[in-house]
């Protein structure tokens, strides 16, 4: 599903246009990544959390060159579904 598909869905839901619709999605995702990039966590109740999670420095090797190289620690953007969402997937898709 796109976001498109998304748009498409929610304006045929509502019977709300799709141009406001759009509009609406975007603000909502342009607040998320401007949640996350500050450092703050988003929860959404029933459905999940986008949240900032931290990935320790770690040792890998560029098999190109057959050298080790270090990894720094970074952050990372990561979404949790909530375990009510997770158990309602399970359910129902086959």
């Amino acid at each position: 599903m796109t976001k498109a598909d998304i748009v498409n869905q929610i304006s045929h839901k509502t019977g709300v246009e799709k141009m406001t619709i759009e509009k609406i999605v975007e603000a909502f995702m342009g607040t998320v990544k401007e949640a996350l990039i500050g450092n703050q966590n988003v929860y959404l109740r029933g459905f999940g959390s986008f949240i900032v999670k931290k990935r320790a420095q770690k040792k890998a090797r560029d098999i190109g060159k057959n050298k080790e190289i270090v990894i720094p620690e970074h952050y990372v953007p990561v979404f949790r579904a909530s375990d009510k969402f997770v158990n309602k997937v399970k359910e129902n898709v086959r």
